[in-house]
This record gives C-alpha cells, sequence and structure tokens, in this order.
C-alpha cells in the first residue's frame, strides 16, 4: 500500500503520521505542498497536523489553496483514500472535501491532553480494526477543534452512519460530540485527535495502531 504525507510550512505531525504508517506496514512518501501532482500509484494521502501557514485567516484555509489540495481533491473524487488529522481535518474542511467547519473551542483556550474517545461506526476501513462502541484514549492538541455543522449536516451524518468517533467527554463544544467524519463513500476520514500519536506504546498508547493497521491491511487486501 502507498501511501502520500503532505507537508506545508508549519506542519508539525508529518513524521509522527509517516512512522505509523510506515510501522503499519506502507510504503510512505513525503510530499511539499508546492507540488501539483501526487506520485503514482498512490492509495492514500494523509494530512497531518500542526500550523500551516502559521493557522493565519483561518486554520487550514492557506493550506487549502496550495497546489497539492487540488491533487488531492482530484484523488478523493477519484475513490482515493484522505486521512486528515488536526489541522489535516480543518484543511479538508477549508477545501470542501468534507462538509462542516472547525472554529475556536467553546473555553476560547489551547487544549492539549488524552481524552476517550468512542468509536461510533465501524463501517469505513478506517476503523474497521475497532469494535462499536469502544472506548479509546487518544490526545488531542489544538485551539479550534469545536466541529459546526448545520442541523441538516449533522442529521445526515449521522443518518448516513458518517460520524466516525465521538467525545465521550467534549473538551472543545463540538456540536454531537463530534470528534471525527467520514466522506459519503467512507474513504476520506477527517479527525481531531491523533492516532498517530497513539500508535507505539513507548509513547504512551497504542488505541491508534488499529486505525492505520485495519486501513493499510484492507488496501493490501484490495
Amino acid at each position: 500500500m502507498k501511501a502520500a504525507v503532505v507537508v506545508f510550512p508549519g506542519s508539525n505531525c508529518d513524521r509522527d503520521m509517516a512512522v505509523a504508517l510506515r510501522a503499519a506496514g506502507a510504503d510512505v512518501a513525503m510530499i511539499w505542498h508546492k507540488d501539483a501532482t501526487l506520485p503514482d500509484g498512490i492509495d492514500l494521502v494523509a494530512i497531518p497536523g500542526g500550523f500551516s501557514f502559521g493557522d493565519y485567516l483561518r486554520c487550514g484555509a492557506i493550506a487549502a489553496r496550495s497546489p497539492i489540495c487540488r491533487a488531492v481533491a482530484d484523488h478523493a473524487v477519484r475513490g482515493g483514500y484522505v486521512l486528515g488529522v488536526c489541522n489535516g481535518f480543518q484543511v479538508l474542511t477549508e477545501t470542501g472535501i468534507l462538509p462542516g467547519a472547525l472554529l475556536r473551542n467553546a473555553g476560547l483556550t489551547y487544549i492539549c491532553r488524552t481524552v476517550p474517545l468512542r468509536v461510533a461506526t465501524t463501517a469505513s476501513d478506517f476503523t474497521r480494526g475497532y469494535a462499536a462502541g469502544a472506548t479509546l484514549d487518544v490526545p488531542i492538541a489544538h485551539h479550534d477543534g469545536n466541529y459546526v455543522a448545520d442541523d441538516d449536516t449533522l442529521a445526515r451524518l449521522r443518518g448516513e452512519d458518517r460520524v466516525a468517533f465521538t467525545y465521550s467527554e467534549n473538551p472543545n463544544g463540538s456540536r454531537g460530540d463530534v470528534a471525527g467524519i467520514l466522506s459519503e463513500n467512507c474513504r476520506v476520514l477527517g479527525m481531531m485527535p491523533h492516532p498517530e500519536r497513539a500508535a507505539d506504546a513507548a509513547l504512551g498508547g497504542t488505541d491508534g495502531r488499529a486505525l492505520f493497521a485495519g486501513l493499510v491491511g484492507a488496501l493490501a487486501a484490495a
């Protein structure tokens, strides 16, 4: 399985993402944001966390207009897999690949701690490695993680089983306790918590490991 990790000025979780993907068995290439195309044969594009372009304007807004994001959008339209974590989730909403927006945390403070997540669906290759309703301990580190969408969008996400993860203890005010959502074909996942920071026992936890293992396993089998 071939994966590409996009790197923007200000990305700081790109290598963590690459390490987690490689540990799961993926062949990983690092892609600079000014590249206009993805390497041939890429199965998954990962957009990592960090502070792309210093979070000027809105988080992810400038990154979403980088040349590589046009290629990422085309990849998603073709049915390719995309994973956006934290700032990556913000980029996916700014490009319109995923619905909704990430606003300032309800408490207006930066939050950096491990939080309990609930697996809301197993009907995706990202979540197939978990049991439905399982509770995971995964770190968050964000100032703008408050997921907002209108009532119709939230109802559609729930009705189509596209809420991937919810917060057991909502840290940021996200509507419906949403921590991660899926695209219509369930091949794009955006989430604020960092599974790549919970994929190695030496770093404090492994609850994120099954996300990468399940995804790589599904793509390798395909």
